[in-house]
């Protein structure tokens, strides 16, 4: 009886902790306002969203009368983003008001960069908004600081603000701007959220507060003030969505795409599955995630490496910069074991940073220093930089750094309560010429006459150097508008036909071409394509799919081999897919990551050019065909590769890019059995700033390795592709595809078949047959749990792609060093019959462990190969699939 009232008091405060955790703060306040709608939505967080027209929740002020709610004219944005669909506009002032009690509120302002109606155009918009007294933005114009294109993300600008007691209303005012023509404001949605006071306000109470440039100026940040979050993100490790943080809906963003230096840094996580342990720190300061990834050298890092972030920020104000610590590593014991500096704006802050000393283990802590940007002449944006480097002369027992999170928040102008910054540079519009006015005519006619002459000058002189190098060279480079010698960015430095080309302006393209990025990889002309593949002959072929055929071909006087993919005719992957692949791959390099060489756009014809791989696809070689089974250290280190290529996509390429269609056999092999991931037709870039976690697209993908969260609810993030690659994993494991119908109906999804042997506790029944004797316990345990955990329902608890690649490294260690351990030379061991004995009874027990057999008949089987219809049901119309290999 005691006992059972012992257990459920600790079930009783366990689930206490777990809901403390997930509640840690719970706002008094959470406005989620989606306008231009009348009623309530749930977003995919399961939040609501309450639409602005007829709301009793919160007031619109439209004195005038002149708002209208309108739809975006973009399809995508109108039926799944939330908010983004609907906007509120008006050429006139209005605001909303919403009731509020006392203290620190968060704001947040979304602004999708999409078209409205034919007389709202969107670079019309220039507007200022104001949070009661706060101006927060000043003139501000979406179109100038969008991607351009890009309207399914929307802009996000957060805020906070404080109200004071008995002021109950908190009015939020747009307000176009005067200084242009045809202005309007707009806004899609606004959320009002209150946070815990004094979480990034200066305490009155305290003594203490930040100093100012690293000086001994204290600087408060004082009720009266509004600040921006102009960057939150989580150090080394991956994004985090607004509804995992601590009641607040903060977004986290990665850092990677700020790090400037550091080559020998590491991404680093406890791995152990150690929480923080908040003691007297609140807990609602951020995520756990937060604190349980870091940045740092390595443990055994002597040199004096330093590790820079650079962040972009207006100039003429000051930031406060926010910076968090846990030390979860228990090698360090006592104070000084790790000592660092810390400089913010090449100003040092920090001389002696000691986070063990600060908190102790597991402790969270972060610490506040602010900075001032003034520029020295005209400049509106400056480089905020953040370092950190092993004290120079601390006798610490480790050169290392540590960081796990930054905050960088704008503090408004206390003059003008202002924290408005400036629009991006306008970018040149070729559509509108600048027409000359009348006094300034004949000024304008000499210096067209002069103009005129130098370029007749300038165009003779590159067409007789054209002529000239098109005798000394076999075959150029073919452009769709000019005639133009061009320097290219070198793609591959061992191909002899790469750099200076000229263009060959004979082969205009017909259908498409001036959008393609003619500028970023070769052009081939349709003869040269034809030339490579003796007019596209079928002994050629290495492979079919949804794309059309793949055949092998010569370029460059035949010396370099490339694998062609033509468009068939009828297929239904169109120019959309074929650009985005064109425009994907010519700005990606990475050793795992198949090179794009070019393309053709003559005609009707749609034809990519990659660097031929040579041994195929990765399902080539582990199951329904002729070559020999890869061993199963091949097959890991494959898996690693192409871990890292898929890695470099979320985290290390321009922008984060989701590759929505991760599959073995867009995994292909070289002749050094180097991995790397192909086919990126179906590509999306992902989510940027702090909008949100996620972007809303069609669901695409290939049948058996489909996200279960996307195809549920159209909502494509990095993880996405986290579970196909572990749908990648288990069949590397198992040698078989993800989907069979010949076998019986628990085998038939391979992903259910696993997970149900994994939780009776006989993984090894799903392990290739051919694999049995050589993969060790340790190793397949490791293995199996990390391609399980990437399978999960919840795609937040999934690992992120670093999270894979450390935890396939980790496999591959075991593996290794359990081999190395069996493999002595039993001449060294032989007259050491103790050691012997020890030696050959770990082995035992571990076979035991897995329950492992050496029978004849587990060594000689094989798994039986599925049909051809079990390969149809995966295969399906998908850009640039290669499946049915026929000729190799």
């Amino acid at each position: 009886m005691r006992e059972t009232q012992a257990f459920l008091l600790f079930l009783f405060f366990q689930l206490l902790f777990i809901t403390v955790l997930v509640t840690s703060y719970t706002p008094v306040e959470n406005f989620a306002v989606n306008c231009g709608i009348s009623g309530n939505i749930s977003s995919f967080d399961n939040r609501k969203w309450t639409g602005d027209i007829g709301s009793t929740e919160f007031s619109l002020i439209d004195p005038d009368k002149a708002t209208q709610f309108v739809k975006a004219a973009d399809a995508q944005v109108s039926n799944q983003n939330i908010p983004g669909g609907t906007a509120r506009l008006s050429r006139l002032e209005f605001s909303y008001s919403f009731p509020v009690t006392d203290g620190q509120k968060f704001i947040r302002l979304y602004f999708y960069p999409s078209s409205y109606d034919p007389h709202f155009l969107l670079p019309d918009a220039f507007f200022s908004v104001k949070a009661g007294p706060h101006a927060l933005l000043k003139d501000f114009n979406v179109s100038l600081n969008a991607d351009p294109g890009d309207s399914e993300r929307a802009i996000v600008r957060e805020y906070c603000v404080n109200i004071d007691p008995g002021q109950r209303l908190l009015n939020i005012t747009f307000t176009p701007s005067r200084s242009h023509q045809n202005t309007y404001a707009f806004v899609n949605g606004i959320e009002v959220v209150s946070m815990p006071s004094y979480l990034y306000y200066t305490n009155p109470e305290e003594l203490q507060a930040m100093m100012l440039d690293g000086q001994t100026i204290q600087f408060r940040v004082n009720n009266n003030s509004a600040l921006e979050t102009v960057y939150r993100t989580n150090v080394g490790g991956s994004q985090i969505a607004s509804d995992i943080d601590t009641g607040m809906f903060r977004y986290w963003d990665q850092d990677l795409a700020y790090l400037e230096s550091g080559e020998r840094l590491h991404s680093v996580s406890d791995g152990f599955g150690l929480k923080p342990n908040y003691k007297d720190y609140p807990n609602y300061t951020s995520p756990d995630e937060v604190y349980m990834t870091a940045r740092n050298y390595g443990m055994n890092e002597t040199s004096k490496f330093n590790v820079t972030w650079d962040f972009e920020v207006d100039s003429e104000f000051t930031y406060m910069v926010r910076l968090h610590f846990c030390e979860f590593d228990e090698n360090i014991k006592n104070a000084g074991y790790r000592v660092f500096q810390i400089f913010i704006a090449d100003k040092l802050v920090e001389a002696v940073a000691d986070v063990f000393m600060w908190s102790g283990y597991l402790v969270p802590v972060h610490k506040d220093y602010a900075v001032s940007m003034w520029s020295q002449g005209s400049s509106k944006k400056l480089n905020l930089s953040i370092k950190l480097q092993p004290h120079p002369r601390a006798r610490s027992i480790y050169r290392d750094v540590l960081l796990n999170g930054i905050e960088i928040l704008k503090i408004s102008d206390p003059a003008s309560d202002n924290l408005g910054g400036p629009n991006p540079v306008p970018r040149p519009s070729p559509s509108i010429p600048n027409l000359p006015s009348p006094k300034s005519s004949n000024k304008t006619r000499v210096i067209s006459v002069v103009v005129g002459v130098a370029s007749g000058f300038i165009v003779l002189s590159v067409v007789v150097l054209f002529i000239i190098r098109q005798r000394t060279r076999s075959s150029g480079i073919c452009s769709f508008s000019t005639s133009l010698l061009v320097s290219v960015p070198t793609m591959n430095k061992n191909s002899s036909w790469w750099g200076q080309k000229p263009i060959d302006s004979s082969k205009k393209n017909k259908s498409h071409g001036s959008s393609l990025p003619s500028n970023l990889c070769r052009c081939f002309s349709i003869d040269e394509i034809k030339a490579a593949t003796s007019n596209f002959d079928d002994i050629f072929i290495v492979g079919v799919g949804g794309f059309g055929n793949v055949y092998k071909g010569y370029i460059d006087d035949g010396t370099v081999p490339v694998a062609i993919k033509r468009l068939k005719q009828g297929s239904q992957q169109g120019f959309h897919e074929f650009q985005t692949e064109i425009e994907m791959l010519s700005q990606l390099r990475h050793n795992h990551l198949v090179s794009l060489i070019g393309y053709c756009n003559d005609g009707n014809e749609m034809i990519l050019v990659y660097e031929f791989v040579a041994r195929g696809t990765l399902s080539d070689h582990i199951y329904d065909t002729d070559n020999p089974p890869l061993s199963w250290k091949q097959r890991l280190g494959m898996c690693l590769g192409a871990a890292r290529g898929l890695h470099y996509l979320h985290t290390g390429a321009n922008h984060n890019i989701i590759h929505r269609d991760v599959k073995s056999t867009n995994i292909l092999i070289d002749e050094k059995w180097v991995a790397k991931v192909s086919d990126f037709g179906l590509s999306k870039i992902g989510p940027i700033g702090m909008s949100k976690s996620h972007i809303s697209t069609v669901v695409k993908g290939s049948i058996g390795y489909l996200d279960p969260e996307y195809y549920k609810r159209q909502r494509l993030t990095q993880k996405s592709d986290v579970y196909s690659f572990g749908v990648v994993l288990l069949e590397v494991l198992c040698g078989r595809p993800p989907l069979r119908r010949n076998v019986e109906k628990q085998k038939s999804s391979l992903v259910e078949w696993v997970r149900k042997c994994h939780r009776e506790g006989v993984i090894h029944q799903t392990v290739d047959p051919f694999l049995i004797e050589s993969i060790t316990p340790e190793c397949l345990k490791a293995f199996s749990d990390m391609a399980l955990q990437c399978l999960v329902e919840d795609g937040n608890e999934r690992p992120s792609m670093n999270d894979v690649v450390w935890g396939l490294e980790f496999a591959l260690q075991l593996q290794e060093g359990t081999e190395e351990l069996v493999g002595l030379d039993v001449a060294e061991i032989e007259g050491k019959s103790e050691e012997s004995a020890l030696l050959r009874k770990a082995t035992n027990v571990e076979e035991s462990k897995v329950g492992f057999t050496s029978s004849d008949e587990s060594k000689g089987s094989r798994l039986t190969t599925s049909s051809s219809e079990d390969q149809s049901l995966l295969s399906g119309s998908i850009f640039s699939e290669l499946g049915h290999p026929t000729v190799r």
